[in-house]
């Protein structure tokens, strides 16, 4: 049930929290299109390197909510507090509690909307975004570390440069190198389907180049074969980037890499700190809120913006240094998503105890 109160004051934290928002992410989407522009070339056009920046704009966007929500509270709070709204709310005899929890609802709402988004949506645009600019790279015949990924099938290593929604794989490089290392073929093609009835992979435009003691052969085949359990569904997970998973897909393929007996750190560590997020984005919230009623008090918005992006840089920056630390002393990734958020509920109880 929301009152008049819960409803005013959502109303400041939501719209101080969307222009934050917007502000962050089309500076980081600027900077983003100009890193892309150092690539632009006869294939990988301008108009392709700013369909790959819109694309990529809601993993932005996700990836900036904890600080947006953070920096929005401090706003919003904030400009009722210059105005002595919250005075007159408190005099009103509304409580400290009270008020944490109508700070709480919308920053709830937000937060769920932001889980569901991290699963239906954000993956399906950086999977578009990805394939987007695999797809022109493929195109120039080069092999692009930067994109795509290297896999390993017996004496052969393989790099696939982009898969697209409907399954089909471009830029296919082959190495095949035989007992003593050596590489003793080579190939390319432009793109592949699988076929599911046979396991293999038709690909389309193959080049091959064999070499041999004495020389090096070429030839172009209009249309080759890849034997492999390497299905579109797997290439998919093992494509995208841990982050850009959903929840559903992180448990499946770090449950797959553990029976591999592969180290599944990485996709654990993305899957509970996706998991989390939304408690991460209450505590951070839970510090703004303290501020507000304590040392920012009588502090302009400029203040406020900057100590609520520096509590929220520090907040990230704990985040990916427990990251690779959980991987180094070999700690649970569970700990390492959690200490954080604890950590940030912690101090702003505490803050918060302090205020009343």
């Amino acid at each position: 049930m929301w009152s008049r109160i819960d409803r005013y004051i959502a109303q400041h934290i939501l719209s101080a929290t969307a222009i934050v928002m917007l502000v962050l992410v089309g500076l980081m989407g600027i900077s983003l299109l100009l890193d892309e522009l150092g690539e632009v070339d006869k294939f990988y056009t301008f108009g392709v390197a700013s369909q790959f920046t819109l694309l990529s704009l809601p993993g932005l966007a996700y990836q900036l909510l904890p600080l947006s929500c953070l920096v929005g509270t401090l706003i919003g709070l904030g400009i009722l507090a210059s105005n002595s709204e919250l005075t007159v709310i408190r005099a009103a005899g509304v409580s400290m509690s009270r008020l944490i929890l109508s700070v709480a609802k919308p920053i709830a709402l937000v937060a769920a909307l932001a889980l569901l988004t991290s699963q239906v949506g954000v993956p399906d645009s950086q999977q578009a975004a990805r394939a987007v600019k695999g797809i022109a790279k493929a195109q120039s015949g080069r092999l692009d570390t930067r994109s795509g990924g290297w896999f390993r099938q017996g004496d052969t290593y393989l790099h696939v440069s982009a898969i697209d929604p409907s399954g089909t794989i471009f830029g296919i490089t082959r190495h095949r190198f035989d007992v003593n290392l050596r590489l003793v073929e080579t190939s390319y093609a432009e793109r592949a389907n699988y076929d599911f009835e046979k396991r293999e992979w038709a690909l389309s435009n193959l080049q091959v180049t064999t070499v041999s003691d004495d020389r090096v052969t070429r030839e172009t085949i209009k249309k080759g074969f890849w034997p492999t359990q390497l299905d579109p569904a797997l290439l998919s997970e093992i494509l995208v980037p841990p982050s850009d998973l959903p929840l559903l897909g992180l448990s499946s393929y770090s449950s797959y890499l553990e029976n591999q007996g592969v180290d599944a750190t990485p996709y654990l560590l993305a899957f509970w700190g996706k998991l989390f997020q939304p408690l991460g984005i209450v505590a951070l919230v839970l510090i703004g809120v303290a501020f507000v009623f304590g040392p920012l008090r009588g502090v302009t918005v400029g203040q406020r913006i900057i100590t609520g992006v520096v509590i929220g840089l520090v907040f990230k920056f704990s985040q990916d240094l427990l990251a690779p630390a959980s991987q180094v002393l070999g700690f649970s990734p569970l700990l390492a998503a959690l200490i954080p958020i604890l950590i940030s509920l912690m101090v702003g109880l505490w803050l918060l105890a302090r205020v009343r």
